[in-house]
């Protein structure tokens, strides 16, 4: 099958008119006309999921981040954006990506249904049809009963397979509103207020971005750019599977990107 045969399916799922403006979504290395007969998953083209992308035999990688955000004004193996560029065409790999298009389009339920919400809707409305119907980042909803903020946090961490998440606010107080915006989410702190969430699960909050959401009223579940994303992982080898029957696919192995000493 050729690479451009699968780019339409996976633009009819997940469409790159849903990107945000500043987003780099697509076939961002290769030729359309490549036929694929392997395709590798991860959430990031690293040198460590590009090796195993070509140990694998892989000719397509998908990825849910951009390798590539802004323009490049030259491509070199001394730079080392440069450098898996020229290893993917060395290779004769294509590389697409699907990153706030997704987020939009799958991460934001995906999230949603692993903490079980009821009634979720979306968090911060980024695209709306002419029929009215809206798509955006995040999701809020309801618990099936109020919880401890710290029964929440464990049970998040649970649902998101995680060792360990960091819990901002009063650990005693009841929860039952959350939101959800995969990545780093502290831009969407003014939206989960605004949505009524007394919770925001997200990545990447800082320490004054933390105690200033508390101050207004929002607690905090702060559980990692990765382990909030990785989702995607599984969740695309799977789907990719059922689209596409008689190519193989393998995934990048989930290990976040950091230690704990």
């Amino acid at each position: 099958m050729k690479c451009k045969d699968i780019m339409v399916e996976l633009k009819n799922r997940w469409p790159e008119h849903l990107a945000l403006d500043w987003d780099n979504v697509g076939l961002l290395v290769g030729d359309e006309d490549q036929e694929v007969h392997h395709i590798f998953v991860a959430l990031d083209v690293t040198d460590d999921t590009l090796a195993q992308a070509i140990g694998c035999g892989a000719d397509l990688i998908i990825t849910h981040h951009p390798l590539l955000f802004s323009p490049k004004k030259r491509v070199v193996a001394s730079d080392f954006i440069g450098k898996r560029i020229i290893t993917m065409i060395k290779n004769n790999i294509s590389y697409y990506a699907m990153h706030t298009n997704f987020d939009v389009a799958g991460m934001a339920n995906l999230n949603a249904e692993c903490l079980a919400l009821e009634s979720p809707s979306v968090l911060d409305v980024t695209y709306s049809d002419e029929c009215g119907k809206e798509e955006g980042i995040g999701r809020v909803g309801l618990l099936h009963e109020p919880v401890r903020l710290d029964q929440f946090g464990a049970y998040a961490k649970k649902c998101l397979g995680l060792s360990m998440v960091r819990v901002y606010g009063d650990s005693g107080k009841k929860i039952q509103k959350v939101a959800i915006s995969s990545g780093s989410g502290k831009s969407m702190i003014g939206a989960a207020i605004a949505a009524g969430a007394e919770v925001l699960v997200t990545g990447d909050i800082d320490y004054h971005t933390g105690i200033d959401a508390v101050a207004q009223g929002l607690m905090l579940v702060d559980a990692g750019h990765y382990g909030t994303e990785m989702i995607f992982i599984e969740y695309m080898e799977k789907k990719l599977k059922e689209l596409f029957p008689g190519i193989p696919v393998t995934a990048a192995e989930i290990e976040q990107p950091f230690q704990l000493v």
